[in-house]
């Protein structure tokens, strides 16, 4: 009889003991909250990939934000922010109900993994978490945002500048060799945010696009376009008044100098417009801009056109163009004979002799009809000048009127085209170990 009762009392005493340690349990599981559950997993130091056996992990593109931020002309090289919206699942960070009510938690950026965005164009990079938290769910699904100040390299045909559309790729991949690595889904729509206008520059659109010769290679794809009107005014505009100001010129009188001094300072000025052409836009791109050939021919027809102006000054005063010295001589010596005619002149007159008087008068006449045979020399070179003058003005006007008709044409054509850029390092992306030591994979050979 007492056995039984102590056989009772030790059994009531185990349940009463059980009971005890469950309601401990409970007590236990019911008082992790999110903090406690959060320096649980940060003490598990899951900051390796949660890769699965084919040591691939995928990575959903949840949206992205883009914006341009500047585009050096004369670098080609465009400046931008993306902003990338990843999510992706880890099932080390999942937890079930019993361990935490929870449904999600905070955790700090650098004490998980995350993934590493690959850039193969950029020639400068900056990432940046967008939060210093990642917001991580009872599933494992991670949440991360990350902003990316991204320098590339454009090769935009410059061609036709300032008429100009084109494409600049940015080549944001994650890590991928053979058939490990980060495999990135991207949306279907980019959202395009801050300001379109860039200086002269304009985004007209931004799209995923897949590459043509590999389908695991995909890049932004940046359309961008120049406002012309800055050039126009500033470039063009200019030089084109400079041009017409130069054949107008050519109504000024060859006589005096005045076409010469107007001819010197256009060319002067038109130097200082190619001197902000060069500070402004690049030629070192395998298609130099039209515009520098344009410059490079308005350049030469102006200082052509002010040569012309200074042997056509040069040949109203004098029938030769040769140098200084010699037109001086033939002055000189028309000089000394005015005055040895003027002085027999004067002497005759002295002389009371008829005959030394008639032969006076005759000088006297010699003298006036040398000076009407010049006068009427003068008055034909001035009209070979100005008949000269005139013809000049017809070839400029011409070469004027074909160099347009040429320009149109060129412009009408696309006769320049760009290299394609590689931005892949195909080598990160085609290399393979399986392929490089197949004896490894296959064999059961130790190395030591």
């Amino acid at each position: 009889m007492l056995a039984c009762k102590g056989t009772e009392m030790l059994l009531r005493h185990r349940i009463s003991l059980l009971f005890l340690i469950l309601s401990n349990l409970i007590v236990l599981a019911d008082s992790c909250d999110s903090r406690c559950l959060a320096n649980y997993i940060i003490g598990n130091k899951l900051i390796s990939a949660p890769h699965g056996n084919n040591c691939s992990v995928t990575v959903k593109i949840t949206s992205v934000q883009y914006e341009t931020l500047s585009f050096d002309t004369k670098n080609m090289q465009m400046n931008s922010r993306v902003k990338v919206n990843m999510m992706w699942n880890d099932p080390g960070l999942a937890w079930n109900i019993n361990t935490s009510n929870a449904t999600a938690i905070m955790l700090p950026v650098d004490k998980i993994w995350t993934p590493g965005l690959i850039l193969d164009n950029a020639i400068d990079i900056t990432v940046q978490p967008y939060k210093r938290d990642v917001l991580v769910l009872r599933n494992g699904n991670v949440d991360h945002a990350v902003i990316l100040f991204i320098a590339v390299s454009c090769e935009i045909n410059l061609f036709t500048y300032p008429f100009v559309i084109g494409d600049c790729p940015v080549a944001i991949n994650g890590w991928s060799q053979s058939s490990c690595g980060l495999i990135l889904s991207y949306p279907n729509n980019i959202t395009m945010t801050g300001s379109e206008q860039s200086g002269e520059w304009l985004t007209e659109n931004v799209e995923i696009t897949k590459d043509s010769e590999s389908q695991n290679h995909t890049y932004l794809s940046v359309t961008l376009s120049i406002n012309p009107f800055s050039a126009v005014v500033t470039l063009i505009l200019p030089s084109a008044l400079i041009m017409l100001a130069d054949l107008v010129s050519f109504a000024l009188p060859v006589q005096g100098g005045e076409r010469n001094n107007l001819k010197v300072t256009l060319v002067l000025s038109f130097t200082m417009f190619l001197i902000i052409l060069n500070d402004h836009l690049s030629s070192g791109t395998s298609c130099s801009p039209l515009i520098h050939y344009h410059f490079c021919f308005c350049l030469v027809s102006l200082v052509l056109s002010m040569v012309v102006s200074i042997v056509l000054t040069r040949l109203t005063l004098d029938d030769s163009i040769l140098p200084c010295k010699c037109s001086k001589s033939i002055k000189t010596q028309n000089a000394n004979l005015g005055q040895h005619e003027d002085a027999g002149v004067i002497a005759t007159t002295k002389s009371t002799d008829l005959a030394s008087e008639v032969a006076s008068l005759q000088k006297i006449v010699n003298f006036l009809e040398n000076m009407d045979q010049k006068g009427q020399v003068a008055n034909s070179n001035e009209a070979f000048v100005d008949r000269l003058d005139k013809i000049c003005f017809c070839l400029f006007l011409f070469i004027d009127i074909l160099y347009i008709i040429i320009v149109v044409i060129v412009t009408r054509t696309d006769i320049c085209k760009p290299k394609k850029m590689i931005i892949w390092d195909k080598d990160d992306y085609y290399y393979s170990f399986w392929d490089a030591f197949p004896e490894y994979f296959h064999n059961d050979t130790v190395y030591d």
